[in-house]
């Protein structure tokens, strides 16, 4: 189970980096902003607010309501920057198996674009954020980076395929890329009621009712 990383463990820089975080007004990405705006970044916020909240943006970042969709808009916001973190996304396994379309369109098409926007930009790194369901069903435990991933719904092969265009993306244009695979992630700002309600705040919410 994953927990929100402290602020207190993000080394201070040396020298300000330039950082964009893309769903930077969500739950995690939005407790990333405020790490890396105590450390010293200069931090770039890409949203469009879908599943963001603008009470949930640091008023020390710049703050752009975009959509990653359309990469004329938000490409020119990736020059200058120095890292790039891909944390928007439409989340859940239901609602991409009820409109897989849709999920595809928010999940694929725009981290291709992220990808892109970094290249031209020459980023020096890109950390995409994926999702622990792209291993499916597994028997053996514990999951480990090495089991062949089997992803059993939308939301997972998509987030596979990002992981792919990220490999992609550093093999054919030498764009340093970083996957991350989150599992239960808990904290501040988390979705505690509907759709995107995390099994630890629902898990949470039931023991609150004695169940």
């Amino acid at each position: 189970m994953a927990k929100i990383l402290s602020i207190k463990k993000l080394k201070k820089n040396k020298s300000m980096a330039k950082t964009l975080v893309t769903g930077g007004a969500g739950f995690i990405g939005s407790n990333l902003v405020d790490a890396l705006i105590e450390r010293g970044d200069e931090v770039i916020i890409i949203d469009n607010l879908t599943t963001g909240k603008k009470e949930n943006i640091n008023p020390k970042a710049n703050f752009k309501e975009l959509d990653l969709r359309n990469l004329e808009s938000i490409e020119p916001y990736f020059k200058g920057v120095d890292y790039v973190f891909h944390q928007a996304a439409l989340a859940r396994v239901q609602p991409s198996i009820e409109d897989p379309i849709k999920y595809n369109d928010n999940n694929v098409n725009t981290t291709l674009n992220v990808l892109v926007a970094a290249r031209n930009a020459k980023v020096k790194k890109v950390v995409y954020a994926s999702s622990s369901s792209v291993y499916g069903d597994q028997e053996k435990m514990p999951l480990t980076e090495d089991i062949v991933a089997t992803p059993i719904s939308p939301y997972a092969l998509q987030k596979y395929i990002g992981e792919e265009y990220c490999c992609l993306f550093s093999y054919v244009y030498k764009l340093p890329t970083i996957c991350l695979r989150y599992f239960n992630v808990y904290g501040p700002r988390m979705a505690r009621a509907g759709a995107y309600a995390s099994v630890v705040s629902i898990f949470g919410q039931q023991r609150k009712k004695g169940k």
